[in-house]
């Protein structure tokens, strides 16, 4: 596996075709390792690129503890069957004088949007750089964050990018909690209130399924739990599908979720 930490770098080195991108801001995990294993079927060439983008972090929130460890992350994208990894500085993608930014705005409204103000912003800014550096021919992203995969696959139709994007599975623990890098800020006892998350959703898509509120049903779970404060639970159509979403806190750690209620299951 090779490095690279210039965009020079990346366009000296990287092929025109078969490329596979898998954008991350580190702390890999099994979420990232899926993505890896997705690309690696449909491409010649995966690259994985670890910035941890502060554009996308608001005032207040968790920029400066994100979790950040270079060495481990290169192990398990090698591991993975990652051909390069794409390091840059936060001076590479932003130098001096950088002026300009992508909105996208119907889709960054609500949910998230509402929740982290500036954040898709800096998510869709980011991405349509990374695009430009690296010019994959797929873009691999998870459910987790469906909200943001419903903002780059706007921004790639409506710019006309060259490029596919690819939705893959969330991956789960094993009482459902969805693998995040943020769950390693978690304490024994907020780990444990964690799995009402999951379990909101599942009641949600169990009530939607008898023909009750899944919405009703859901936040009555999120609810229960004591050791969570609640954001949002609602409902939202992306990219075709009906969402179930949810966010929460346990302690100083925001936590998101979300299952499809309607159509085809990813």
């Amino acid at each position: 596996m090779r490095t690279l930490r210039t965009i020079a770098e990346a366009r000296d080195a990287l092929p025109r075709e078969g490329i596979g991108l898998v954008p991350t801001m580190g702390a890999l995990h099994a979420g990232h390792v899926a993505l890896f294993t997705a690309a690696r079927t449909e491409n010649d060439v995966v690259v994985a690129s670890v910035f941890v983008n502060p554009a996308q972090f608001g005032e207040g929130e968790d920029f400066e503890r994100y979790p950040r460890d270079e060495e481990a992350d290169a192990a398990a994208a090698e591991a993975a069957g990652v051909d390069v990894l794409f390091v840059p500085a936060t001076e590479e993608m932003y130098p001096p004088g950088f002026d300009t930014w992508v909105e996208v705005e119907r889709a960054s409204a609500g949910l998230e949007g509402d929740a982290r103000p500036g954040h898709f912003r800096g998510v869709a800014t980011v991405c349509l750089k990374l695009f430009n550096i690296v010019r994959p021919d797929r873009a691999y992203f998870g459910q987790k964050d469906a909200q943001q995969a419903a903002v780059v696959e706007r921004l790639v139709a409506d710019l006309d990018l060259d490029l596919a994007i690819r939705v893959v599975p969330t991956v789960r623990e094993e009482d459902g909690l969805a693998v995040s890098s943020r769950n390693a800020y978690l304490s024994a006892e907020e780990r444990e209130a964690a799995g009402a998350l999951p379990k909101a959703l599942r009641a949600g898509e169990e009530a939607q399924g008898r023909g009750a509120d899944p919405l009703e049903a859901a936040r009555a779970v999120l609810g229960a739990e004591s050791r969570l404060e609640p954001e949002y639970v609602e409902l939202a159509k992306l990219d075709g599908r009906v969402y179930l979403l949810a966010a929460a806190r346990a302690g100083r750690t925001r936590l998101i979720d979300n299952i499809v209620l309607e159509g085809d299951p990813l």
